[in-house]
């Protein structure tokens, strides 16, 4: 597609600069993602929102809903900061600074406050960890993607988030069974979140160390205006990744299922400091393992089969949970979404990356985030509500229909590396 003396210059570097930036992103990726998956493994969040409003399944919605709503207003304008950079290395320490805050005040809140005061303080944390999460996931993937070639992305977001589930298991065992608390506070939740904060501003810092190419080619300045306005022309253009869009945003939407996983446990196991360490535990060391896996099946044959199988995983596993709620039944549930969860967020957030052309990387990360944040900051508050109103069964069934739906429209799409 390139064929100059500067892009041969440009990939000569990426090359010789390849094993300094592997190890960077490895370690970078090592901290923060253990840190980050405190937040977001569906365990500890939903039962801090829980415990801080008083048992209302509706919080718990609006507490994922408000970060993933953040999560898809943001990707846009941050792909019109750096879309016509050379570097986008500096755009990415202030939005993941900003985002690392954010989990610092999700931590203050139950540590400092009470009452309604902690749960609205939490609701905002978490709020302002989507916005900034939006941002920071374009900045870091554009990055990613400037200086890791493609056939290396698998094995290094896999070895990555094998590395940092193994650190998650120890830090969630500790933080289950000796911050959260019998019975659990708000102030052990705190503790746990607070941990995550340090672990992920150490990772921030490593990041110091990459070694960013400056490509010979970037797109032109866009405004975010500019970009919104342009997006339904460059999806029409653009078919083949317009249909891998949709089929992330339907996908997506079976979140709507993720926080009331770990309830609709509680209801049949309990739902006690210990319980929340075992199935956080399970969770992680199948996505540990499943990483591996995933990472080699990427490389090989490419992210989209990786996509494919997750969602049959995660759809079958949602429909094991309906059947049976022994304990040990319940924990492989756990493994299994967590193994799920893994390859659906390896191969949906790595196949924008490798349709069209390199100056557009950033815009395509930028769309597909919008969209698909954009259906997940519904689709809590949406399980929420039908909780609320029929169970956490109908919450199940609905996500593994929209999953279904996503699962046959990602079957047309085609997979881009065999256009490369």
């Amino acid at each position: 597609m390139y064929d100059s003396d500067a892009e041969r210059d440009y990939h000569r570097r990426v090359q010789e600069r390849l094993p300094r930036n592997f190890a960077v992103h490895l370690v970078h990726g090592l901290l923060g993602q253990t840190g980050f998956r405190l937040v977001s493994t569906p365990t500890f969040v939903p039962a801090y929102i829980l415990l801080l409003s008083g048992g209302s399944d509706i919080a718990v919605g609006l507490a994922l809903s408000l970060a993933a709503f953040g999560a898809a207003i943001t990707p846009l304008f941050s792909a019109s900061l750096i879309g016509h950079r050379r570097r986008v290395l500096p755009v990415g320490f202030w939005t993941g600074g900003a985002m690392r805050v954010a989990v610092l005040c999700l931590a203050l809140a139950g540590i400092l406050l009470e009452g309604q005061a902690a749960l609205l303080a939490a609701l905002a944390a978490m709020a302002l960890f989507g916005l900034f999460a939006g941002m920071q996931t374009v900045v870091f993937q554009t990055l990613l993607s400037k200086v890791i070639p493609v056939n290396y992305r698998g094995r290094l977001m896999g070895l990555r988030n094998f590395l940092a589930s193994l650190t998650t298991v120890g830090v969630a065992w500790v933080g289950g069974n000796y911050l959260v608390g019998t019975p659990p506070t708000p102030g052990g939740y705190g503790a746990v979140f607070l941990l995550a904060f340090v672990l992920t501003t150490i990772g921030l810092l490593v990041l110091t160390m990459v070694q960013e190419p400056e490509p010979p080619t970037v797109a032109d300045k866009r405004s975010f205006m500019q970009y919104l306005r342009e997006m339904p022309a460059f999806l029409r253009a653009e078919p083949a990744f317009a249909r891998f869009v949709a089929a992330r945003a339907l996908s997506t939407l079976g979140r709507m299922a993720l926080p009331f996983y770990i309830l609709f446990a509680g209801e049949s196991i309990g739902l006690s400091g210990e319980t929340l360490a075992s199935l956080t535990v399970a969770f992680t060391i199948a996505a540990t393992l499943a990483n591996l896996f995933w990472g080699w099946l990427s490389d090989r044959h490419g992210f989209r089969l990786c996509m494919l199988l997750s969602i049959v995983m995660w759809i079958v596993s949602t429909l094991v949970l309906l059947i049976s709620t022994d304990y040990w039944v319940v924990v492989l549930v756990f493994a299994a979404i967590g193994a799920s969860q893994e390859g659906f967020r390896l191969g949906s957030i790595s196949l924008p990356m490798e349709f069209g052309n390199r100056e557009h990387t950033s815009l395509r990360l930028a769309i597909a985030n919008t969209v698909s944040e954009g259906a997940g900051s519904i689709a809590p508050l949406i399980g929420g509500l039908v909780a609320a109103a029929l169970g956490y069964g109908a919450v199940f069934l609905g996500a593994s229909a929209l999953l279904t739906v996503g699962l046959l429209v990602l079957l047309t799409v085609k997979e881009p590396r065999l256009n490369r």
